[in-house]
């Protein structure tokens, strides 16, 4: 790992548009025209990712350990969501983040991500552990 790279506080933030495969949908079903949770999910995963390629060297890989999602009001079809995502720890390889998302001053989430960063070695051994 890359020394030194992110400290306590440290930020990252990514802007995106609300598209429709944004949307909470269920087996092609729209069933509310709002960004799903499940979408959001994934786009605080990319943002906080950041801070992982940032401490990754050409060895190592990060791995998400839990998210945490307080939805507290919808974001629409084509709204601009602003993810900002802070670094709350680093203990070794663990690292610990705030996040919130905000269409303009209103709070859309707030929440956690914990990731490690494991050699790409360990990784692929713990996946070949669980293959059938």
């Amino acid at each position: 790992m890359k020394k030194n790279v992110v400290k306590p506080g440290d930020r990252k933030k990514i802007v995106k548009k609300v598209q429709p495969e944004d949307l909470a949908t269920f087996q092609g079903t729209v069933v509310h025209p709002v960004y799903a949770t499940f979408s959001l999910a994934r786009d605080v995963e990319w943002t906080t990712r950041q801070f992982i390629i940032d401490m990754c060297d050409d060895t190592e890989e990060g791995i998400g350990t839990f998210l945490s999602i307080d939805h507290r009001s919808p974001a629409l079809l084509d709204d601009e969501v602003v993810i900002t995502a802070w670094v709350d720890q680093l203990n070794d390889n663990e690292l610990i983040c705030f996040f919130e998302v905000k269409v303009d001053d209103r709070l859309v989430a707030i929440g956690r991500t914990g990731q490690k960063i494991l050699k790409k070695e360990k990784i692929d051994l713990i996946f070949k552990k669980h293959e059938q």
